[in-house]
């Protein structure tokens, strides 16, 4: 069997909704059934075939040849198998992942991961801003799962995180970890302005951070926690093992301005 794949026939004329192209929503369907998917579109309706051509049949592993700032939703809801883009993506991909695996060669919109709750996303290129973050009507943000992005990423990044880890081997924009209920996020080159804001629990690991007057510098440092993280890390991404892994880090609890019990990790090297 060989991958499914579809190649983008021309770049899209309006924004589409992607999430059709997931291996739970294409498993046992044959290429003309999928070809008359919809897409939700916010003007002409169009399915799969008007936007692709498609070859393949194994919908376990999933390939999209050519991207587009227009292609919303990519791998959202799914909980198995593998899909890689092969170039850039709207906004909400991965939303409401459960599982398997989204690899982006390109970068992502804003809104990647929201509700995520399993599986993992590999960004090769920058994501927007709200990394994570909780979508419109949410509460909350990722609640589980792996995020990598090679790239920087927007503002607010892991914005509301309740649990799971992202990781963003270049900078961040402003507000990273804002929010934040639980969870861990680890920035290898700056953090913006603000960090932590309103950080309730949770960790945030940064290679240069400038801290809210309203967290407090402890100097106490767990040692054996970072080394486990950083054995974990290493699989994923040299940079984050790198940095969790220092010895020479400043702890800061906060943000006091709320509950007050997440931690900041800054390199002091």
């Amino acid at each position: 069997m060989s991958a499914l794949c579809f190649q983008l026939r021309a770049a899209p004329q309006q924004r589409l909704d992607c999430s059709a192209l997931t291996p739970d929503r294409l498993r046992g369907l044959h290429l003309a059934e999928i070809a008359r998917l919809p897409l939700g579109t916010t003007r002409a309706a169009l399915a799969v075939g008007d936007i692709f051509t498609i070859t393949g049949d194994d919908p376990e592993h999933i390939v999209i040849a050519g991207g587009s700032v227009r292609m919303d939703e990519i791998g959202a809801g799914m909980t198995t198998g593998a899909i890689i883009v092969e170039g850039e993506v709207g906004i909400r991909a991965g939303h409401g992942m459960r599982g398997g695996r989204l690899c982006i060669n390109g970068n992502a919109g804003p809104f990647a991961a929201t509700g995520l709750l399993g599986g993992e996303i590999e960004i090769h290129g920058d994501a927007g801003d709200f990394l994570g973050g909780p979508g419109p009507g949410h509460r909350a943000g990722m609640a589980g799962g792996v995020v990598v992005v090679r790239g920087a990423a927007g503002a607010r990044a892991g914005d509301r995180l309740r649990r799971g880890v992202i990781v963003i081997e270049g900078d961040a924009g402003e507000y990273p970890a804002s929010r934040m209920l639980a969870g861990t996020l680890i920035i290898c080159g700056r953090a913006g302005a603000a960090p932590g804001y309103l950080m309730r629990r949770g960790t945030l690991f940064a290679r240069e951070a400038s801290p809210l007057a309203t967290f407090l510098a402890t100097g106490s440092v767990d040692h054996v926690f970072r080394a486990l993280l950083a054995r974990a890390l290493s699989l994923l991404s040299a940079k984050a093992a790198l940095l969790v892994g220092e010895t020479a880090l400043v702890r800061f609890n906060g943000d006091l301005a709320g509950l007050g019990k997440g931690e900041l990790l800054i390199a002091t090297g």
